[in-house]
């Protein structure tokens, strides 16, 4: 109908509102200070020197751990992975961003984050160099082949978003460079002007339709517009309801207990960045948010962290991952989550979590200019024995070296995988006993099936049946239910119960049952899985387990259950995918599974 090339015009006016000397002289707090006004300490780390280099010579991390050469004349808008080239004549609204033939729009994406800029930034300042011409050439260069509202890179407003925030990192950092000119600023503040425009008169798309942390994001890119671009006249308007939608989608995607509408380790932890940027930014102005954000913040940490692991930093790769860390600020591996959980605990307590360079870089990059904030909450303390999330639908037993995470839960908003009572077991930071991952969102159908479906995960599935119905991309129908679930402790055991309305699309009152008994002390977990309503149909208890030391005895009754071994798939990082093994039993109607590592 046209609506949206009317609300997002193809060759809008041109936005020019204060000139380079008088937004300088301006000094408008940003999280941190330029280039030359920044002290923490040093840490001229070989890997980051090294990450440097490529950048600098065209290379490009994608999704957080695989590196491309897009070479030093990369266009922005050709797939790698396919060599596919958007056309930037286009509306964005006329991109095609689920065409198989395409590729996943992801790895076009993946460049326009520019957090790359931030590598850049933190070698400058840990090597004393100044990169500030190629920081500000990239930029130029993105402006010019990027029409305003053309093409596969303004089809997006949580993408928009993170552009501006990392913009501004470089733009604060590298603020007195010669190489940022008054025509390159010129046209940085019409892209500045024109990407809020976008946000914000595209926000009901992410707080209607999508409602995760895209919405979030958004509503956060508002919120601070009035702080970061005064001169911009119609930020306060956007900045003010901004500011009503954030908090409300902090209240309503942060369940009460800290566990998040998402059902992901990763994009909950791209929660904490944000919560750690947008509370210390706007700390810094005076602005300070309601008490809702500083609790749910509060509330997502001690939940991530007590999914975490000492040794590594680790946490299970459960739900939906594409590799995001939208602020990577220090030199810590992707699936470490220690720097972004210091950082937000730095933030709310002014104390740190953890002691190495590694996961404390990332606080300085944040707190720079910020004060201290009293927060009511109790520093976040590791807990052991039983540990519940219900709301979310956690269930947790730690003990000195062991982890064990099983998955109970209602939904009362989407789910992303078909992973209910899905179990992990973990021994010394290892993961013995997995979760596959994602792969990649747009992909073949038989790895969209199997990464998003029952397939992947520790549970029970029905046949070759996941344990709801698949829809097209992310919708899954019949969804699973909790009918009950409880973690309780005993003198010599912990005990897990649980159990779904599941597989409903073959018969709606069929349900999935599992104990999980967990001996104290001991390397030993004993598994009961009961499906009931089904008789006609063949069962399969599945174990990821590849080459991990664990021992599987399975009983069906009396007699001793023969496991099948299989290929497995896992995907640890987005895009990539390795073969694995797993291990299934095939029963009736009842299981009963003693592992033991070995």
């Amino acid at each position: 109908m046209g609506v949206l090339k009317k609300k997002h015009p193809i060759n809008p006016e041109k936005k020019c509102f204060v000139s380079l000397q008088d937004w300088r002289k301006a000094n408008i707090s940003f999280v941190i200070k330029e280039q030359e006004s920044i002290s923490f300490f040093k840490n001229a780390d070989k890997s980051l020197k090294d990450a440097a280099h490529k950048i600098l010579n065209g290379e490009i991390c994608f999704f957080s751990s695989e590196w491309k050469d897009l070479g030093l004349n990369y266009d922005w808008i050709t797939n790698p992975e396919t060599a596919y080239k958007y056309d930037v004549s286009k509306h964005w609204s006329e991109i095609n961003d689920f065409n198989p033939a395409n590729g996943d729009i992801k790895y076009v994406w993946e460049k326009s984050r520019f957090t790359y800029f931030l590598t850049i930034m933190r070698h400058d300042y840990h090597f004393d160099e100044d990169h500030s011409e190629f920081i500000f050439s990239e930029m130029e260069s993105w402006i010019n082949a990027n029409p305003i509202n053309q093409g596969p890179n303004w089809k997006c407003s949580q993408e928009i978003s993170l552009r501006l925030f990392n913009w501004m990192y470089a733009l604060t950092f590298y603020k007195n460079s010669d190489a940022l000119s008054e025509e390159l600023w010129t046209k940085i503040q019409n892209i500045i002007y024109w990407s809020l425009h976008h946000v914000y008169h595209h926000i009901n798309f992410s707080r209607i339709a999508v409602r995760n942390n895209h919405a979030i994001t958004e509503t956060l890119a508002l919120t601070i517009s009035e702080l970061l671009f005064p001169f911009i006249p119609e930020t306060k308007k956007w900045a003010k309801k901004g500011r009503k939608w954030f908090e409300q989608e902090v209240e309503y995607q942060i369940y009460e207990d800290g566990t998040f509408l998402q059902f992901s380790m990763n994009y909950h932890r791209v929660v904490v960045q944000l919560f750690s940027f947008g509370i210390a930014l706007t700390e810094l102005h005076n602005k300070k948010f309601s008490t809702i954000v500083y609790d749910r913040a509060a509330k997502s940490l001690d939940f991530l962290y007590q999914c975490l692991q000492e040794e590594n930093g680790y946490l299970p790769n459960y739900g939906s991952n594409d590799g995001a860390v939208f602020f990577p600020l220090s030199s810590a591996e992707y699936r470490d989550y220690r720097p972004q959980l210091n950082t937000l605990h730095f933030v709310l307590y002014n104390q740190h979590l953890f002691n190495s360079k590694n996961s404390r870089e990332d606080s300085c990059w944040i707190k720079q200019k910020s004060k201290s904030i009293p927060n009511s909450n109790e520093i976040i303390q590791k807990k052991v024995g039983v540990i519940s999330y219900p709301k979310g639908g956690y269930y947790l037993i730690r003990e000195s070296d062991t982890f064990t995470f099983i998955r109970c839960g209602n939904y009362k908003d989407r789910p992303y995988q078909a992973d209910n009572l899905h179990l992990d077991i973990w021994s010394n930071g290892v993961n013995l006993l997995r979760d596959s991952g994602t792969y990649k969102y747009n992909t073949e159908k038989k790895y969209q099936d199997y990464f998003m479906g029952t397939a992947s995960h520790n549970t029970v599935m029905v046949e070759n049946h996941s344990q709801m119905l698949k829809g097209s991309r992310f919708i899954w129908y019949y969804w699973t239910q909790s009918l009950l679930a409880g973690l309780t402790e005993t003198d010599t055991e912990f005990i897990f119960k649980g159990k779904i309305a599941a597989f409903q699309f073959l018969r709606s009152d069929a349900f999935h049952k599992r104990t999980v008994i967990k001996k104290k002390n001991s390397k030993e977990w004993v598994v009961k899985d009961e499906v009931n309503g089904l008789n006609n149909f063949d069962k399969i208890q599945i174990w990821h387990h590849d080459e991990s030391p664990v021992k599987f005895q399975a009983l069906e009754g009396n007699i001793e259950a023969v496991g099948n071994e299989f290929e497995s798939y896992d995907s640890s990082y987005y895009g990539i995918m390795r073969k694995g093994r797993a291990t299934a039993f095939k029963f009736d109607t009842e299981i009963r599974t003693k592992i033991t590592i070995t």
